[in-house]
């Protein structure tokens, strides 16, 4: 049965990779390339899905959109049980909160620096709030990492995928002093041979460590 990711360079669909990597499961990767004007995602993921986003899987055929529905399908049926508490636990409500936190709360400050900021002046009124946003993110992520530098325990877990993004845009906006956990734990899932494996396979992504 063949598991294919639909990649877009330089995306949140990097995670997806390194979890893949992490449980060994094999894939197909079919590239996808932003614009080099825009940076907006070609027609070909548009082709496949009205919203035209990445990442995008198929599994023996179907369809399925939206990172955290991604990572909870891959870690149910292609190895990856480990990465997931028990349900009805407390950890796995935690496990649940961390999940959906990390694109229906963190992504919205991230994704509205990106948008305005490209306004320029136009956009300065909306700066300040959009900047205590992003703090206010960051630091409850910081706030949510154990002394075993996990957002779960003492051991990886989806929401450590889930979440790398998130802490790896507030590494790269300089948050790595008033943020210092997270600037561990970026270091660290970076540092992982199968991250760096995913890497090679995904291609251009700017917030890989140099």
């Amino acid at each position: 049965m063949t598991l294919i990711v639909h990649h877009l360079n330089n995306s949140r669909s990097q995670r997806i990779l390194w979890l893949l990597e992490e449980i060994g499961r094999p894939y197909e990767i079919r590239y996808h390339k932003r614009h080099a004007e825009t940076n907006l995602a070609p027609p070909s993921l548009t082709a496949l899905h009205p919203l035209g986003k990445s990442p995008m899987i198929e599994d023996d055929g179907r369809m399925i959109i939206e990172s955290g529905a991604i990572v909870e399908h891959i870690c149910a049926h292609h190895g990856g049980e480990q990465f997931v508490p028990e349900r009805g636990t407390d950890d796995y409500i935690r496990h649940l909160e961390l999940m959906h936190f990390a694109e229906g709360s963190a992504m919205t400050p991230i994704l509205l620096n990106l948008y305005v900021g490209r306004l320029e002046e136009a956009g300065a009124p909306l700066m300040p709030r959009i900047n205590e946003q992003l703090t206010s993110h960051f630091d409850f992520m910081e706030s949510e990492l154990s002394s075993s530098g996990h957002f779960m325990g003492d051991k990886l877990g989806a929401a450590d995928f889930m979440l790398s993004f998130p802490a790896e845009v507030a590494i790269a906006q300089g948050r790595s002093e008033t943020h210092p956990k997270l600037a561990t734990f970026v270091k660290w899932l970076q540092a992982r041979p199968a991250y760096q494996r995913g890497l090679e396979k995904g291609g251009e992504y700017s917030f890989a460590a140099g």
